[in-house]
């Protein structure tokens, strides 16, 4: 029902998932955005890159020698996502990582206006603990990411340069920056890093070969590293070069803090969640979140629908939804989950109808199948707000991924806020309350309450394919956990 947005908080709430896993108690400290500086630099790579990349190819990465016992250790992997199975940053010693260079892999696309300042700077927040431990333990820091979709090579616009500043101001150091992410540039730079410096590389996106998962580009990115730590989870569901491709060439390669923060939260929730498990599910469409509600109605006690996907149901019971919002490809479908999850599927009694998409439109509550022709479901009622606080008064673990109604508007902002503001309730009396999703995470900062959730995800699309079980293979990549006699 609501446009996708990208944003997103990690909370302070502590981790209580399941006895026994690895969980990170990663406490984020909410800081002020600054002004950052506009890029400084608008050197254009576009014209040297296939001969960069043709030259590159014929040279051996630089790496640092491994022991032989040390490589055979680490080397085997199993393709899965289980958090518990992995290597974190947490299980090296300040011995693994003093002097050490390190590739860290974060997601630092955060949304820039028009000036090139940063509106929102959450995932940069997010990716302080991991740097914060390696730049504490002596690390040398190689820190790359994406921003933005560049669609042939280097754009100023896309450039990593605004978020240099705030990385600088969270960490309390001077953190540099190069522009290009290989390179002789890159190789020069990392060569005169000091034990706790971090180097900001540029955009990994400007090169074509990093979404196709070039295997030389690569090794190229690998070449000036020791070590890789991939703290990206929302970018973990892509075989990327600098997710996937750069494992191959680095042992050992871990999961970041909130890499695993994510996977102990969002695996746990579905694989061993504490009783009763209540899953929320809502946006637009049907089709979009289909293997989501089919995994859920698995595992969950109650899944509650809401948003537009709801008259998509609502038609499919023979209800009347007036010119609401409705998948008519998708309304046999509707019915067969309809028929097989019983009373686990718990829809809205009553919604907010509007005469128009618009602010200033017309509205009135009515009973859900009670949508007169020319009106439009955009909210849920107060009848179904009442109905979802009695329905989670007693869950012990609570998903929520997607508004209730077009919180944008703040006419139809109710119904969300409502579940944010009862989520935050029921995580002080002590269940576990996740929000996954750009949308139900923005409405969640929007009401002030991202403190007061358990965990909120930085993942969208990561995050709904790990709730569905699916293979995520910037996870798979990592090292195993060591098998101990």
């Amino acid at each position: 029902m609501a446009s996708t947005m990208m944003s997103s908080r990690i909370s302070a709430a502590p981790c209580r998932i399941a006895a026994g896993r690895r969980m990170q108690n990663t406490r984020i400290t909410a800081f002020h955005t600054p002004t950052p500086v506009r890029a400084s630099c608008h050197a254009s790579m576009s014209a040297v890159q296939g001969q960069k990349m043709q030259n590159l190819a014929g040279r051996a990465p630089a790496q640092a020698p491994l022991r032989a016992a040390r490589r055979s250790a680490m080397r085997s992997r199993v393709v899965m996502t289980r958090a518990e199975g992995k290597m974190s940053v947490s299980d090296l010693k300040k011995s693994d990582l003093e002097g050490k260079t390190v590739l860290v892999r974060a997601d630092l696309n955060v949304p820039l206006d028009k000036n090139q300042k940063i509106t929102d700077d959450t995932r940069i927040r997010a990716a302080i603990p991991t740097l914060q431990l390696l730049v504490k333990n002596g690390a040398k820091v190689l820190l790359t990411s994406h921003l933005g979709r560049p669609k042939d090579g280097p754009e100023d616009k896309f450039r990593l340069a605004p978020v240099v500043p705030r990385l600088s101001e969270l960490l309390g150091t001077t953190v540099q920056s190069v522009d290009d992410c290989i390179g002789d540039k890159v190789k020069e730079a990392a060569g005169k890093l000091q034990n706790g410096q971090v180097l900001v590389l540029e955009n990994v996106r400007f090169y074509k070969e990093e979404t196709k998962n070039d295997t030389v580009f690569a090794k190229h990115l690998a070449e000036n590293a020791d070590l890789f730590v991939n703290d990206a989870f929302g970018t973990a569901h892509r075989a990327h070069a600098s997710t996937e491709g750069v494992t191959r060439y680095l042992r050992p390669s871990v999961a970041g803090l909130l890499l695993q923060k994510e996977l102990d939260y969002l695996d746990g929730a579905v694989s061993n969640p504490q009783r009763p498990f209540v899953a929320i599910v809502g946006g637009s469409k049907v089709s979009s979140k289909i293997d989501v509600i089919k995994t859920l109605l698995e595992k969950a006690d109650k899944v509650i629908i809401v948003g537009g996907m709801v008259f998509t149901f609502d038609k499919a019971q023979g209800k009347a939804v007036g010119s609401s919002l409705v998948e008519d490809d998708k309304v046999d479908l509707a019915k067969e989950l309809l028929a097989s999850a019983g009373d686990k599927i718990l829809l809205p009694t009553d919604v907010l109808i509007a005469d128009k998409f618009d602010e200033s439109a017309n509205t009135d509550t009515v009973k859900s199948g009670d949508v007169p022709d020319g009106w439009m479901g955009l909210d849920i009622g107060p009848d179904s707000v009442k109905l979802i606080q009695d329905t989670l008064a007693d869950a012990k673990t609570v998903l929520w991924n997607g508004p209730a109604g077009v919180f944008e508007m703040e006419k139809f902002s109710k119904g969300t806020f409502a579940i944010a503001k009862t989520l935050a309730e029921i995580t002080k009396k002590g269940a576990i309350t996740i929000v996954g999703g750009g949308d139900s995470v923005a409405a969640v900062e929007q009401a002030g309450l991202g403190s007061e959730i358990s965990h909120i995800s930085t993942g969208g699309g990561a995050s709904l394919e790990l709730i569905e079980g699916k293979v995520l293979p910037g996870v798979a990549a990592l090292d195993n956990q060591p098998v101990h006699a």
